[in-house]
């Protein structure tokens, strides 16, 4: 079977490609459209790594195929930069100490955004309920944590 044509929007821009049928979200957003924030990992949906917000929820880029996702929208973590300034999560996990090598960071930054987005006081056990698809071998989430935390009303 030949290459499909496809219509994303992602991060509030529309593209129009031909992919394989076979390939996923996770490729198209890295190798086709090249934002690289958007990590492989485990490629099974287990670790967060290619964590995307679809519709403002937050999904495995793995999982998905890029068929199921047309017209609707698509964040990456390199969209939540407005006129060069960091989104206040971002800011947060900088201030927190939450990035150290960083892997994991894109996945649970947009995590973050999309529970604060749902319920801007979660609670400590909801924060973590939300973190808990998303693997962090640095940290032992507990800065990831507080950065969220900060935020919180």
């Amino acid at each position: 079977m030949g290459k499909q044509e496809v219509f994303l929007n992602v991060n509030g821009q529309e593209y129009r490609l031909y992919v394989d049928p076979h390939v996923t979200l996770l490729d198209v957003i890295r190798d086709e459209i090249g934002l690289k924030g958007t990590k492989r990992g485990c490629d099974l949906g287990e670790c967060g790594a290619c964590t995307v917000l679809i519709d403002g929820r937050p999904y495995n880029s793995c999982l998905i195929l890029p068929m199921d996702v047309q017209g609707r929208e698509i964040l990456t973590i390199e969209g939540l930069v407005r006129e060069g300034k960091l989104h206040p999560i971002q800011q947060a996990f900088i201030e927190q100490g939450a990035i150290q090598c960083g892997f994991c960071t894109p996945g649970a930054v947009l995590v973050a955004k999309a529970l604060l987005d749902e319920d801007p006081s979660p609670s400590e056990e909801k924060i973590k309920e939300a973190l808990s698809g998303n693997l962090c071998r640095c940290t032992g989430y507990t800065s990831i944590v507080r950065a969220i935390r900060s935020l919180t009303g």
